[in-house]
């Protein structure tokens, strides 16, 4: 017995739709009918207004429409939209609340850092904890949040950074290529909010460590030297540590022109990508580093296309 649900991830980037049938009991794998994503940067100046500017809010309602439509046409039973970082923060998120609910039908949830954190781990893990031994160190490096999350079997321990790709990028990376100085600035943020987040969540603990989410998979495309976007390729990857950190570098280091010319990059993504690699590779060598320090050794990185919005889905049922 199967249910048809439809889950939408309202970031402060992106929004996504994942339609699929899953088991009744919320138990097993989801079969997937429909994936998609569309880049809106809702969560444009947020970090220095407080609002949701309203040309974000218009492209984001826009597309809420168009998702919509895909959902009646497959005929889902049940729907939940989540919003997630930059609709946390807005003063005026009342009037995307009244649209998302006058266009599908529902109350969109504002979810904590702790639920977020608790999704990505539920819908990584689902797949990725077959292939992998545990503890899982599962990292969601979304736009305006980054979340960490610790556990086998369920989550130990979690804690969501207010580190992202829009909001350091908007924060810091203002010059094409970033200078040495704003890349310093940057760094400091991650460094500070890691060493907030280890205090909550064991690091050293990590036996497989899981990168999620579009700044990710772009910097894994990168590593594999993809020339197009290829899902089936990322999704389940695994990477020296070594091979990630020069993809991230080398991202951070490229000028706008050249990340656009790249064929796997989406071009909702060029002007942040610098910044998702930053914050990726400072996770990447601080996790390494805690590792070691607890006496063990993690030399590999596993990336999955597997995230918050499958675990928003699984929830459903």
């Amino acid at each position: 017995m199967t249910t048809r649900v439809a889950a939408i991830d309202c970031g402060t980037n992106s929004i996504r739709l994942l339609v699929a049938d899953i088991p009744a009991d919320g138990s097993g794998t989801l079969t997937e009918l429909d994936r998609r994503m569309e880049v809106v940067r809702l969560g444009q100046g947020v970090d220095r207004t407080g609002e949701l500017a309203p040309e974000a809010l218009e492209r984001t309602l826009t597309t809420t429409r168009e998702y919509a439509q895909a959902i009646e046409r497959l005929g889902a039973e049940r729907v939940r939209f989540v919003a997630t970082s930059a609709t946390r923060d807005a003063r005026n998120r009342e009037a995307f609340f009244s649209g998302v609910h006058q266009i599908l039908g529902v109350e969109p949830e504002v979810i904590s850092g702790d639920e977020e954190a608790q999704l990505s781990f539920r819908g990584a893990t689902g797949v990725v904890g077959a292939a992998h031994p545990g503890p899982f160190l599962v990292v969601d490096l979304g736009g305006g949040s980054t979340e960490l999350v610790l556990g086998t079997a369920s989550v130990d321990a979690g804690y969501s950074m207010d580190v992202g790709s829009v909001r350091l990028t908007e924060r810091h990376l203002r010059s094409d290529p970033p200078t040495a100085a704003e890349i310093e600035a940057a760094q400091a943020d991650v460094r500070a909010a890691l060493d907030d987040a280890a205090r909550v969540v064991p690091l050293g603990k990590a036996v497989t460590l899981v990168g999620l989410a579009g700044s990710i998979t772009s910097v894994t495309a990168h590593a594999l030297g993809l020339a197009r976007y290829e899902r089936e390729r990322i999704d389940g990857s695994v990477l020296p540590v070594h091979a990630v950190l020069a993809a991230c570098d080398a991202l951070l280091a490229a000028p706008r022109e050249e990340r656009a010319a790249l064929g796997f990059m989406h071009p909702g993504r060029v002007d942040v990508i610098g910044a998702g690699a930053l914050v990726w590779a400072e996770v990447v060598r601080r996790v390494v580093a805690d590792v070691e320090a607890s006496g063990g050794s993690l030399t590999e990185v596993v990336t999955s296309e597997h995230d918050i919005l499958d675990g928003i889905a699984l929830s459903i049922a």
